[in-house]
């Protein structure tokens, strides 16, 4: 088996620097819940086939939000299931982010509803009649064109307000967000969706540009270090996360 080539239940971790050591407590928590796990470049997924990829998107990562702009604009990549993670520049876990996934805009159409037959969620869209949530500034017409074809009835909201209010009247099947929102992003976003219980257990899909200026990755970096403001999750709370996003 090449040295790159992932075997069983091996994660591989991306957006640290070899050698910072910050990646010791996030390796202790997977090895805990029966995980291999090392550190790894992009640049191997395509051929080392792992079981999934934990990324460091926080201001001390190795250009994190990079490396998931390029995970996802890959067609040879973009299915790799990617979970997010918050590292304290010590390494501590201090937040998770397991959304449903990740698609990038301009939406390549049969490539998002391949992946929502694959999740299981366009099945039930033959039988009931569901509503689709697409939380976007922009209104997102071809995404919601695609989302309808599928049998859903879809729904917009413009900021993480309206989307809060529409979810606490009516639920909806799953929703769509943009990474950033006039007045938060989908993170904290989805934050707020967990509390309510019409919204808890649906699945969030976050919309990324295909392209990210330094100061629009700084900024919602600084978001999520707001969010995750001196917060550890212990190895059993990392644990949950992961298996859900499993």
């Amino acid at each position: 088996m090449p040295e790159n080539t992932a075997s069983g239940r091996e994660l591989w971790i991306l957006g640290i620097t070899p050698g910072e050591g910050r990646e010791e407590q996030l390796c202790s928590y997977l090895s805990a819940g029966g995980y291999r796990c090392r550190l790894e470049h992009v640049e191997n997924l395509a051929d080392g086939r792992p079981l999934g990829a934990i990324l460091d998107i926080s201001p001390f990562s190795d250009d994190g939000w990079g490396l998931l702009l390029k995970i996802k604009a890959d067609p040879a990549l973009r299915n790799i299931p990617v979970l997010l993670v918050f590292l304290s520049e010590k390494g501590k876990v201090g937040g998770v982010f397991p959304v449903a996934g990740f698609f990038t805009l301009p939406i390549d159409e049969r490539h998002l509803l391949e992946r929502l037959t694959v999740f299981g969620l366009t099945e039930d869209a033959e039988t009931w009649d569901l509503q689709a949530l697409v939380v976007s500034r922009l209104g997102e017409e071809t995404l919601s064109r695609a989302v309808e074809s599928a049998g859903f009835e879809v729904i917009k909201a413009y900021t993480a307000k309206e989307a809060k209010a529409l979810t606490s009247i009516h639920p909806v099947y799953m929703a769509f967000v943009s990474l950033m929102l006039p007045d938060m992003s989908a993170f904290e976003l989805l934050e707020k969706l967990r509390l309510h219980p019409y919204s808890s257990n649906t699945p969030v899909f976050v919309l990324l540009k295909d392209v990210m200026k330094q100061g629009e990755k700084t900024a919602i970096s600084r978001e999520i270090a707001h969010l995750v403001s001196k917060k550890q999750l212990s190895c059993e709370e990392f644990l949950s996360f992961l298996r859900r996003r499993g």
